[in-house]
């Protein structure tokens, strides 16, 4: 098989339930695209079938998007399963897409014709944009806490994005990889932290509005996880304070 041009990093938590149609469906496409192709499927600590339901799509006869498993032994967070996807991407592209494909995986197609012709380095859905689409809405609790983080987002960290948390980011891995290398937060912050160090750093960021419909069984606590988030944001300012995040070493520069 030739080398993937896109590489699809998946991170599942006990995704029995819906991941067989999750991984039917991208495969379907990518099968279609006129690429080689990738998925890394990481399991995080998961204690169900989940990784079982994958293995199932990484046999059969030669296709040109080949299937590959991370499986981690215990849950460590849906930042670190992305991190471990994407340091082992072999991709031109990495492609964040969640399990539950709240974003349609041929969304991939929009977010890739604006990287390649707007010389970005990241490119990214948006939930939150006057175009965006929304097919099926999340509560209006649940709107009404995300915007009060993002407000949170942009009163700490600075960034001007209208959405940091939505599951489908597209990175050009030769300037992209070392973020996810100097990665630090391992749990639902972790968007944030990565476009912080990408806006540090001077890369190329343009945010898109996306296809979007909530699907119920969202792993997000609303409660317990909003305060997480919350300290994850003080901690990338932190870590900044700290230059934990400077370029040094980086290959950018």
């Amino acid at each position: 098989m030739r080398s993937p041009h896109l590489s699809v990093v998946i991170p599942a938590y006990n995704e029995e339930a819906r991941l067989q149609a999750t991984l039917t469906e991208v495969m379907a496409f990518l099968n279609g695209e006129p690429y080689a192709s990738e998925v890394l499927l990481v399991d995080d600590g998961s204690v169900d079938r989940t990784s079982e339901i994958a293995r199932s799509f990484s046999s059969g006869p030669s296709r040109t998007c080949e299937v590959l498993v991370l499986q981690s032994p215990i849950n460590r967070g849906k930042g670190y399963s992305v991190r471990r996807g994407m340091l082992a991407s072999r991709g031109d592209y990495g492609l964040i897409s969640d399990a539950d494909l709240s974003v349609p995986i041929m969304e991939v197609r929009k977010l890739s014709a604006i990287l390649a012709e707007n010389c970005r380095d990241i490119v990214f859905g948006s939930r939150s944009l006057p175009d965006s689409k929304i097919e099926v809405h999340q509560s209006r609790i649940r709107r009404a806490s995300s915007r009060v983080f993002n407000f949170m987002v942009r009163l700490i960290t600075g960034l001007p994005y209208a959405d940091t948390q939505c599951g489908f980011k597209l990175f050009r891995l030769q300037t992209c990889r070392a973020l996810f290398e100097n990665q630090r937060i391992h749990d639902f912050g972790f968007d944030v932290e990565i476009l912080y160090m990408a806006s540090k750093w001077g890369l190329s960021v343009q945010e898109v509005p996306v296809i979007w419909r909530h699907w119920p069984g969202t792993k997000v606590r609303m409660w317990s996880d909003a305060f997480y988030m919350l300290m994850d944001l003080l901690k990338i300012r932190w870590n900044d304070c700290r230059g934990r995040y400077n370029r040094a070493g980086t290959g950018i520069g």
